[in-house]
């Protein structure tokens, strides 16, 4: 089932949830463990991100170093594939410019059509972390709204060989980000409100918002987007704080604002412990305010790790 029909069935807000594929090497059983530890609250959907590819350099025996690549966090589609089977919850994959070309997306479409995965959450991706910003593959798309604009195309049987006639369609729900506190290479918020709306206006149906910890940022996201004539659900992105170097870190990392009042009390806290209590409390009344104003669904960052989330979600669901 598609995202948008969850949404337009739901007599509540739905609970769900996003992981990370295991580290190349790691056992797949600790990620099921993690997903029927939340199996209770029923969710929805569930998203597999996609991580691109990362350079190492490896010392060769004249002294030279060898650039290489490697994935650290492949898996993504069979992930999604054996979630659906092996719990007939619907998946929502990755889909990221950086690293792939306008083939390879497309490869990779058909085969999460071939799959019978309905959902895609379509993202340009982060840089390489050895290199200074965001390269596109040199055949590839340099935006999410391009990588949209494909996706919609092949839901209207407009493959990237014009020659092929009366192509099947796909039958893709497409997702975005958003960022209620501004994507951090954006000049300003209404260029940000302008990338926006063209992802919306290439296709896609939905929005979920990177991760926030002061609601009235996303009811303001909500407003403006309204304001901007962007009328599709908006789902709220959250993450309960675990420990004490998430204070610097997620703002680092995710460029975002803590409230000070979630700030002073973690400040006061004085090991990982205590942080989880005020990170669980902080989130739980989040979840709260976000039902009360209307969130279509509450969309929860996992990190492949359901013990705050578990908790979370007994208070809330």
């Amino acid at each position: 089932m598609k995202v948008t029909e969850h949404i337009q069935k739901a007599e509540r807000t739905l609970f769900t949830i996003e992981i990370l594929p295991p580290k190349k090497g790691e056992n797949i059983d600790t990620l099921f463990s993690h997903v029927e530890s939340l199996l209770d609250f029923a969710p929805s959907f569930i998203d597999v991100t996609y991580h691109r590819e990362e350079y190492v350099y490896k010392e060769q025996t004249d002294g030279s170093f060898k650039k290489l690549v490697t994935r650290k966090r492949p898996g993504t589609v069979g992930i999604c594939a054996a979630i659906q089977n092996r719990y007939n919850i619907d998946t929502v994959p990755h889909l990221i410019c950086g690293g792939f070309s306008k083939e390879d997306t497309e490869n990779m479409l058909i085969e999460l059509d071939f799959l019978g995965i309905e959902n895609i959450l379509a993202l340009r991706g982060d840089p390489v972390k050895s290199e200074p910003g965001f390269k596109p593959h040199p055949e590839g798309h340099c935006y999410a709204s391009e990588l949209i604009g494909q996706v919609n195309d092949m839901n209207n049987g407009v493959y990237l060989n014009s020659e092929l006639q009366d192509a099947y369609p796909t039958h893709f729900c497409i997702g975005a980000a958003g960022y209620p506190e501004k994507h951090f290479e954006s000049p300003n918020l209404d260029t940000d409100f302008d990338h926006l709306k063209a992802k919306v206006e290439r296709g896609a149906e939905f929005i979920v918002t990177q991760m926030f910890f002061d609601n009235q940022a996303y009811f303001n996201f909500v407003k403006r987007c309204r304001e901007n004539d962007i009328h599709v659900p908006i789902i709220p992105g959250l993450k309960p704080m675990a420990t004490l170097k998430h204070l610097s870190l997620l703002p680092q990392f995710f460029h975002l604002d803590i409230p000070e009042a979630l700030s002073r009390e973690v400040a006061k806290c004085k090991d990982n412990k205590a942080v989880k209590e005020v990170g669980i409390e902080w989130c739980v009344q989040q979840c709260k305010e976000l039902i009360e104003f209307g969130a279509p669904v509450l969309h929860f960052y996992t990190m492949s790790r359901s013990e705050l989330v578990k908790r979370v979600a007994k208070e809330v669901f």
